[in-house]
């Protein structure tokens, strides 16, 4: 033996070895992209700004003259609400949409008919 192999990082000996079929081909590695915020919070983030905003559109309606405003259930945040027992499922989190109301003008406005 010509080299001596002590931790078996050498080739081998022989120098009309080409290696195995798979020794020069590799793989490129898969980069995950670092996010500032893990997904969890992302989701946080996303539900406290559609409650932000649909607690504003609340208040233009209460504000306004709307006769039928459903009252906002509880916020994501509130966590007294969403307390749960171990071995139980948390309370399902009710979105603050409000699905019936449209903004705009109303249905019933026909331009031509009010001039």
């Amino acid at each position: 033996m010509s080299k001596i192999d002590t931790q078996g990082m050498s080739g081998p000996v022989d120098p009309n070895y080409k290696g195995s079929k798979s020794s020069g081909e590799y793989k490129p590695a898969i980069v995950n992209p670092r996010r500032l915020f893990t997904e969890t919070y992302a989701k946080e983030l996303k539900i406290l700004i559609n409650e932000v905003l649909d607690e504003r559109e609340y208040k233009k309606r209460m504000a306004g003259p709307y006769d039928d405003v459903k009252p906002l259930p509880p916020s994501y945040f509130d966590t007294k609400h969403f307390q749960y027992r171990v071995g139980e499922e948390e309370p399902p989190y009710e979105d603050w949409r409000q699905p019936d109301f449209h903004a705009g003008l109303s249905p019933e406005y026909k331009p031509g008919y009010d001039q």
